[in-house]
């Protein structure tokens, strides 16, 4: 094999295979330091961009949790607020159902009877208007109050289409009182609302017995429709908790998904490390003897 003062091809050949093996090496490193084999889109277009718009999902049902766990607050608030008015044996429509059949009693003194009518009145009304959470109430309501409010449960996206999923709530279903007087409370039925009911002037007649009875119905109905609201939001509690629970999972599982296609396998990438630091000294090596030959050279002058 003749020798070439110009052209050291052993030389080349080695610098070529340190260059590869610098290369691969600076590699490595990256992976290790991100802990990421697709970091950019230049190490994998495909992957990066799959990666990409998984992570703009997951941010999107991030904040859908963020909209659950206000909506959630917001229904708990109204829930709480219509169990208080539904009541019990001290309070609420239940307590005051039992005071007006207390008063068909013959003899009674209605006017005592209808101070503690009144106290559970405002009692009730000042609960329905305390229902306030971030500005919202749906029992004590004005002009301004939409007639329905929608809660954010969902994100999905199938191709480059999202949907956003909603709960519709009708807000005249759980008003107590409106400023029109058309609330479950405040609405005048047969000449009074529960909000106005008063029997300090009824007596022991037949007619005013009578009225007794259309209030103790109005009264029943009341807590019928007080309950069914408070159902309808105990019904919609556990939906968002549900829906809460499985965003979180589903967050979760797409985190998973993107370190799959991105993550660098840190134990395969720290072996790799150790055998281009092992190629990498070994390269510089052959190329130190490769330059060594022009050296050679010179001794077939001598």
């Amino acid at each position: 094999m003749s020798s070439s003062l110009l052209t050291n091809s052993a030389a080349m050949t080695a610098l070529q295979t340190l260059r590869n093996v610098s290369s691969n090496l600076q590699t490595t490193e990256n992976r290790i330091s991100t802990g990421q084999r697709v970091a950019t889109a230049s190490d994998n277009a495909a992957y990066w961009s799959i990666a990409t718009s998984m992570r703009a999902d997951n941010a999107a049902l991030s904040a859908v949790s963020d909209s659950l766990g206000l909506s959630a607050a917001t229904v708990d608030t109204e829930y709480t607020a219509l169990t208080a008015v539904v009541g019990d044996s001290t309070g609420g429509l239940t307590k005051l159902q039992s005071l007006l059949v207390e008063a068909k009693t013959a003899g009674i003194d209605r006017t005592k009877i209808q101070a503690d009518i009144t106290q559970i009145q405002q009692q009730m009304k000042g609960t329905a208007a305390a229902a306030t959470f971030n500005g919202v109430n749906w029992l004590s309501t004005t002009t301004a109050t939409p007639a329905t409010f929608d809660l954010v449960s969902s994100f999905s996206r199938v191709g480059g289409t999202p949907t956003i999923g909603s709960i519709t709530l009708t807000i005249s279903n759980y008003s107590l009182y409106t400023s029109s007087t058309s609330g479950i409370l405040d609405k005048v039925s047969a000449g009074a609302s529960v909000d106005t009911i008063s029997i300090s002037t009824l007596t022991d007649s037949a007619a005013d017995q009578a009225t007794l009875d259309g209030y103790i119905t109005q009264v029943t109905a009341a807590i019928n429709s007080v309950a069914s609201a408070a159902a309808d939001l105990g019904a919609v509690k556990n939906r968002l908790a549900t829906n809460t629970d499985f965003v979180k999972t589903l967050m979760d599982s797409v985190t998973r998904g993107v370190g799959q296609l991105v993550d660098a396998d840190m134990n395969a990438e720290s072996t790799r490390l150790q055998a281009l630091q092992t190629q990498q000294q070994l390269g510089v090596q052959a190329l130190s003897i490769a330059n060594q030959n022009s050296q050679s050279i010179l001794s077939l002058f001598k």
